[in-house]
């Protein structure tokens, strides 16, 4: 591996690693931050996306070598965890960054190309629920996410992280309005299913029963309000989880869980 030793945290070597936490700056530098060994792993090895570099500690290098063996074109800083907490600007507990290269814009039609599967979210803000919605994903072999504009992205890194990397791994594709493009994955075969607290919604098996001949589209929307009514009405079911009414919904990455499941029982 292209191991550099780095002891001085001004090092401009290291210029990719600075402000981590600001999200807004990587974005506009066309990158991403993986945190962690799991997640760092999963780049190097079952993510598409290019990784430009990665700064470890010595522990976390050792922990790493025989992925990071295998990769001699890619740099690997070894730093001390006071330096890398310096240039990071946080505390990095398990001693490990990368800098993957953000993807080119996908378009959502090549994103469900070949998916039987779909997940549509619809201004959902919170980066762990993300995060969840896509390890959800993966686990029940969901081929593509789809967000609208409000939805938080899905390569800010505490979304990477609570994603366990399913985020590197999951195509996914931003849309317009999701009103429209629950029409045209309509037209396109699938039942276009939208999750939702309301009574009047049918029971959530009963809907998986009728729907299971088809590719799906799962919808889930804002984690207070829930989906748009234009978006609920455009949808060719509206199911329901049937919960105790000690609570009046589910965290909405909880409901895309169970969704998904039903759904892949049924199949």
């Amino acid at each position: 591996m292209h191991l550099l030793l780095i002891s001085d945290s001004t090092d401009p070597r290291l210029s990719d690693f600075r402000n981590v936490p600001d999200p807004e700056l990587l974005r506009e530098r066309g990158v991403f931050v993986a945190e962690g060994r799991l997640v760092v792993r999963r780049l190097l090895t079952d993510s598409p996306y290019a990784t430009r570099s990665v700064m470890v500690t010595e522990p976390a290098r050792a922990a790493l070598a025989d992925v990071l063996g295998a990769r001699p074109d890619l740099p690997v800083y070894v730093v001390s965890p006071a330096v890398m907490k310096e240039v990071s600007g946080f505390n990095i507990h398990r001693g490990c960054l990368a800098i993957g290269e953000r993807p080119p814009h996908l378009e959502w039609q090549d994103a469900v190309a070949r998916a039987h599967t779909v997940v549509v979210l619809e201004r959902v803000a919170n980066a762990d629920n993300v995060g969840g919605i896509f390890r959800n994903a993966a686990a029940f072999g969901a081929g593509a996410v789809l967000l609208d504009a409000a939805t938080t992205d899905p390569l800010y890194r505490k979304a990477i992280r609570t994603s366990m990397g399913a985020t590197l791994v999951v195509p996914f594709a931003r849309v317009g309005p999701v009103v429209e493009i629950i029409s045209q994955l309509s037209r396109g075969g699938f039942a276009t299913v939208a999750l939702t607290p309301a009574s009047t919604a049918a029971p959530l098996r009963s809907v998986a029963n009728d729907a299971h001949a088809k590719p799906l589209a799962l919808v889930l929307g804002h984690e207070g309000d829930g989906l748009l009514e234009e978006t609920l009405r455009a949808c060719e079911f509206q199911a329901r989880i049937a919960i105790s009414t000690a609570v009046d919904s589910l965290n909405v990455a909880s409901a895309a869980a169970i969704g998904l499941h039903e759904f892949s029982r049924q199949r």
